[in-house]
């Protein structure tokens, strides 16, 4: 995996200030993801509320797994199982990771630099092709 100890450490400093606005960041991703793709949207069976927790609840496991990558891996293959029997495919990454980097953008405001969302994109990158590379 090709995160540096740098883009490590921006992801996991700028998460802490998503974690207080959780369920915010949470409906923002989801919207912002329904207007890139208004067909992902049968993909969720639960609640979007419910939905959003499990999503910030991820986010913060694979961002403090960045400690540990080889640790990560596994937890990350899980996860893709999951996903391919929630029916994703491998182009739904592209409109998750682009609605992700919008809500942090939006979330962390002033924030959001070029270097920060370098990271994230790095970071997304690099989790995407992992559980891609598990399951398709």
């Amino acid at each position: 995996m090709a995160i540096t100890s740098r883009q490590k450490q921006l992801v996991q400093e700028s998460f802490k200030k998503v974690e207080p606005i959780a369920e915010t960041a949470a409906e923002i991703f989801y919207k912002t993801l329904f207007e890139y793709d208004p067909n992902l949207k049968k993909l969720f069976k639960t609640g979007l509320k419910e939905q959003g927790k499990k999503l910030m609840s991820t986010l913060k496991v694979a961002i403090k797994g960045l400690d540990d990558l080889n640790a990560l891996v596994p937890v990350l293959q899980q996860l893709a199982d999951r996903h391919v029997q929630y029916g994703v495919k491998p182009e739904d990454y592209t409109p998750v990771g682009n609605a992700l980097l919008h809500t942090l953008k939006v979330g962390l405001g002033d924030d959001w630099t070029p270097e920060l969302r370098q990271a994230w994109v790095e970071t997304f990158r690099t989790v995407a092709t992992v559980m891609k590379e598990h399951s398709y």
